[in-house]
């Protein structure tokens, strides 16, 4: 049976997803042997990046509860970073009792060295759309990750 010009259009959609996923893994692969860390750690400074780029503190717990990792774990990799030089643990600016995770201004520099280029393209491709392409982008991409990754 002919595929419907709809259903094309979803399978040339999914192919593109499939291809930025690629394209996000070769640029992420790139990245950790540029800074010689693994996966793990690579995505925990993201998240970092992120959350501080929003003013948002983030606690050791919070990485766990992001990365999907137990809090042994989540020890290890802060150790890890934290002798690395990548990060400091730091206290809760307002609870004296908690500690949060903060970027070392190393680890930002290194990391924007390696990203800021990458970062300046994908926003300018994304410029090229008006508001109502990237809104409807926007919902696409986000539904899409819930669908794969359910919380």
């Amino acid at each position: 049976m002919a595929e419907s010009s709809h259903d094309q259009v979803v399978t040339d959609v999914l192919q593109g997803v499939r291809a930025l996923s690629d394209a996000m893994d070769r640029m992420h692969s790139g990245m950790k042997g540029d800074m010689e860390m693994n996966s793990t750690d690579l995505a925990a400074l993201r998240m970092l990046i992120v959350r501080e780029g929003r003013g948002e503190a983030v606690s050791p717990h919070e990485v766990a509860s992001h990365l999907r990792i137990s809090t042994a774990s989540t020890t290890k990799l802060l150790d890890r970073l934290t002798r690395s030089g990548h990060i400091e643990r730091r206290p809760h600016p307002s609870d004296g009792r908690a500690r949060i995770v903060v970027l070392t201004d190393e680890s930002r520099s290194t990391f924007f060295r390696h990203f800021g280029e990458r970062l300046r393209v994908m926003r300018g491709v994304a410029a090229r759309y008006d508001e109502e392409e990237l809104a409807v982008i926007a919902r696409f991409l986000a539904e899409l990750s819930d669908a794969l990754d359910p919380r």
